[in-house]
């Protein structure tokens, strides 16, 4: 898969802020120990399978420390890795290499269990029409990197932010007067500002979805149905919209949820329970490595 090309005016505030929090004055340990003048070369080594995602933040980390950085990348975005296999080398003053080392480490291990996580989802939904959604439930300001990770794991994104999807959830059909009056309230509202931006309803029941199909919107949100409930709002819409299953989703019940033939499954988990995958980084002065 192809390397991204990342808008470093937005993401380098980010690398250095995380630095700064693992730095902060000074990495004594290095300082004491390590002289300046002594190079090294590191690699990044896999400890388990997986899929690999954020290298080039990895690699971003040390050349935000040091621009003479020299990196080098073994294995592609989106690939998957396994135990003990070298997925990139980092070359400069072993002293960067130490105080990068930690909080590059966090970047990729993060973004890496992400991507395997969702790929695990996507590989249980095989031979189904249903496609693997992402939520907005991700680590603040981390949103571009995780949903990044999502997408190399075979998933795909759901909206990005507040702004580029409207999604009518509960609270605001309830601060709404009812389903109908939110859903109207939106059209209305959407036709007088000019404005085109797909409209996602949420429903809990088979009389919410009944409501929700008479309008021109782009999917219905199946929110909390039984797999029983879920096959029937599929011959319910009969494709007039997309289905989206959400809540409760596993890698135990995904398969059973992707059988019922919607169309999108969302799965909060893929952010904010992904175990981080175990990668390490192995650091020698040039010259002294076996």
């Amino acid at each position: 898969m192809q390397t991204k090309n990342w808008d470093w005016k937005k993401l380098d505030p980010l690398i250095r802020q995380a630095l700064r929090e693992d730095i902060g004055p000074g990495d004594w340990t290095t300082r004491a120990c390590i002289p300046s003048h002594v190079m090294g070369e590191g690699e990044v080594i896999a400890k388990e399978s997986g899929i690999l995602a954020g290298l080039d933040i990895f690699f971003r980390v040390f050349i935000v420390l040091d621009p003479k950085i020299s990196v080098t990348r073994k294995v592609q975005e989106g690939a998957r890795i396994k135990n003990g296999m070298i997925l990139g080398t980092v070359k400069g003053p072993v002293s960067v290499l130490l105080q990068g080392e930690r909080t590059a480490l966090n970047f990729l291990q993060r973004l890496c269990g992400i991507a395997t996580f969702t790929s695990e989802y996507v590989q249980r939904t095989k031979g189904t029409k249903a496609r693997i959604l992402d939520t907005r439930k991700t680590t603040p300001l981390w949103r571009p990197l995780e949903k990044y990770a999502v997408r190399m794991g075979g998933g795909e994104n759901h909206r990005l932010g507040l702004y580029d999807m409207i999604l009518i959830k509960n609270n605001h059909i309830a601060g709404a007067g009812g389903l109908s009056q939110a859903i109207e309230k939106t059209l209305q509202y959407l036709h007088r500002k000019k404005k085109k931006i797909p409209i996602v309803v949420e429903a809990r029941t088979l009389e919410e979805v009944t409501c929700a199909m008479q309008y021109p919107i782009r999917r219905i949100l199946l929110d909390n149905m039984t797999p029983q409930m879920l096959r029937k709002a599929v011959r319910l819409v009969q494709g007039r919209c997309q289905l989206e299953a959400s809540g409760n989703v596993s890698l135990k019940n995904v398969r059973t949820i992707a059988k019922t033939g919607v169309d999108y499954i969302s799965i909060g988990a893929l952010t904010h329970s992904a175990p981080a995958l175990d990668i390490s980084f192995r650091i020698e002065p040039i010259g002294k490595k076996n």
